[in-house]
């Protein structure tokens, strides 16, 4: 798998971690929220910010994995400053009690990294009656984004230092349903199919984060905001999938393993 390996533009390639991505930057006054923080990608997100000196608030549905995992990374990194909050994206109501908690804390707030999610469920309404990939991937997102952007804009405004949005979104986006996202049909049990709204939340993350970041440069604001491809990562999203775990450390040997799952 040499294509693993192959450096891009950027001088990183698909092996690259993010330890050396990151390395030499000093996040130190920094402060960022990484959302499904207790595993995989936001897992090690988390742990990385952390050794560049940022100020990381964990958001996990489940808190003792979160206590598990900020005590595993404290371990590792002494210096580390985290703290795990509890955030259920697919509760609108959890996702308001940890913006309001967040934001009455008085702390600034640089990154925003929406990472958390679900794939391939079969179909499930959250307690808000909404399909579950739908309300978890994009809009517990959405809202949770809505409701810390002033405070995001008033750090960059104070700080004099950009901030920065990033939604984790998919390749899958290409696979949702023929005529886009269903906005009327959302919760259509009889037409579910569990990968194109798996798509159709993902395409949800880009189209979020194309309008903000428009709407953010027309009003001067100093932020950005990108979405992204995490790649084929071994992490415990395929929980619900019939790839089985086996399947996924085939797909990643020579380049990762794991004995968990793959994210893509």
């Amino acid at each position: 798998m040499w294509w693993f390996w192959r450096r891009g533009a950027s001088g990183f390639s698909s092996s690259s971690t993010a330890e050396e991505v990151t390395h030499g930057i000093d996040g130190s006054g920094l402060t960022a929220i990484v959302t499904g923080a207790s595993s995989g990608i936001g897992r090690e997100t988390a742990r990385v910010l952390a050794l560049r000196g940022v100020n990381v608030v964990m958001g996990v549905r489940n808190m003792a994995a979160g206590r598990d995992a900020r005590e595993e990374i404290v371990k590792e990194i002494p210096s580390a400053k985290l703290d795990a909050m509890e955030l259920d994206l697919s509760s609108m109501a959890s996702v308001r009690k940890f913006a309001s908690n967040f934001n009455s804390s008085g702390r600034p707030l640089n990154i925003l990294i929406n990472n958390a999610g679900v794939m391939g469920t079969p179909f499930i309404l959250s307690k808000d009656n909404i399909e579950l990939q739908f309300a978890t991937n994009h809009i517990g997102h959405f809202l949770l984004t809505s409701l810390l952007l002033d405070n995001m804009k008033k750090t960059a405004r104070k700080s004099s230092r950009e901030g920065r949005i990033v939604n984790v979104s998919s390749q899958g986006h290409q696979l949702t349903y023929n005529e886009g996202i269903r906005f009327n049909k959302i919760n259509d049990k009889s037409g579910y199919n569990r990968y194109r709204a798996y798509g159709q939340s993902k395409l949800a993350n880009i189209l979020h984060a194309n309008e903000l970041a428009r709407q953010l440069k027309e009003d001067g604001v100093n932020m950005t905001v990108n979405s992204l491809h995490p790649g084929v990562i071994a992490t415990n999203l395929f929980r619900h999938n019939i790839i089985s775990n086996g399947g996924c450390n085939d797909m990643l040997r020579g380049a990762a393993s794991s004995s968990q799952g793959c994210r893509w």
